[in-house]
């Protein structure tokens, strides 16, 4: 097998983009799913897809025999329900972050595909960046000495519309999953499970967090500081401070994002990224590239975002959201 057949499991914006990332690297993307066929139609047109395979409903997408891998671009409270209809016929899946609403759902779907022989992995698209794979390779390099901090923050001036589905709790609404998952996802990364985890927020009219913070101490003592914010702009820079150098990034979350290794003097002594080429795909290439990799060579966990830490970073947004009190009303329907 020498690539995947994409489909793309929903029509919005973020399937969009996915989508002409993978036109642009020459990926194979041959089917969509829509709750209806005028949608599924009209995505269809736009992406190249053949006719035939624009299907008006989700079970029609994954029971397509021309399709061997899904990518799941619902909201969030969707992503469990959605990701299981595909590894339940037999596909593999690429979950859009955040991985699912908790980790009991997260859990469920790591089982599942197990299971079945199957990949599930979380379209954390940030983590397969050039600079993000030379950040890696810098610390274990040891060019940051002893790495004492990391701080990084994710902050949008989005919609204050109470339906709007970034403050509405139903569809998994609030700053923590949409634009949180980001800093905290990179704190793991570098730094690994927190032993301890303190949160703070603010919660808008609906129920659904405006502003969340968190103060996290790691292995070794190691401090982290994570900011989100859905009710205002910042300039979302990620900064990880070793006793050897410093590693800025900024905007963290984009692929045009720039890194820096500096001393502690302000000497740059490396600079990567900076603006894309005009008419290239975005970014999210790479994660379809690491994941059809993944499954050319037999494999069910990915090194970059392994199944693990996406169900472990779930649970670390479970108590973060218990912290600041935020409940999705999913869970009181499971639990009561």
């Amino acid at each position: 097998m020498t690539g995947l057949r994409w489909g793309i499991l929903a029509t919005g914006g973020i399937a969009g983009a996915f989508a002409s990332d993978l036109r642009a690297a020459g990926l194979d993307l041959v089917a969509v799913g829509s709750r209806s066929q005028e949608s599924a139609d009209a995505f269809a047109a736009t992406h190249g897809i053949a006719p035939d395979h624009a299907h008006p409903s989700y079970e029609a997408l994954v029971a397509d025999p021309d399709v061997d891998i899904v990518y799941v671009s619902t909201p969030h409270p969707m992503h469990h329900a959605n990701a299981r209809l595909a590894l339940e016929a037999g596909m593999h899946v690429l979950v859009e972050k955040a991985f699912t609403v908790n980790r009991a759902e997260a859990a469920d779907l790591q089982s599942l595909a197990a299971e079945r022989g199957l990949l599930v992995t979380e379209a954390m698209w940030t983590r397969y960046l050039p600079q993000m794979i030379r950040m890696r390779e810098l610390i274990a390099e040891g060019a940051l000495g002893e790495i004492r901090t990391v701080s990084a923050s994710h902050t949008q001036l989005l919609p204050d519309d109470p339906a709007h589905r970034l403050n509405a709790l139903e569809l998994g609404g609030g700053a923590l999953l949409d634009l949180g998952i980001y800093p905290l996802s990179f704190v793991w990364d570098v730094l690994g499970a927190p032993t301890t985890i303190q949160a703070a927020g603010r919660l808008v009219e609906t129920g659904a967090d405006s502003e969340v913070a968190t103060v996290m101490t790691h292995a070794g003592g190691v401090v982290s500081t994570t900011f989100s914010s859905s009710r205002a702009a910042g300039a979302n820079t990620a900064v990880i401070l070793g006793t050897k150098a410093r590693i800025e990034i900024e905007p963290a979350w984009s692929a045009s994002s720039r890194l820096r290794l500096i001393a502690p003097d302000g000497t740059v002594l490396e600079e990567i990224g900076g603006p894309l080429p005009e008419g290239g795909p975005r970014g999210m290439q790479h994660e379809a590239h690491a994941a059809e990799r993944l499954v050319r060579e037999g494999r069910l966990e990915g090194d970059l975002m392994p199944i693990a830490d996406s169900v472990a970073i779930m649970g670390m947004l479970d108590e973060i959201r218990a912290q600041i009190g935020v409940r999705y009303p999913s869970e009181e329907e499971h639990h009561g």
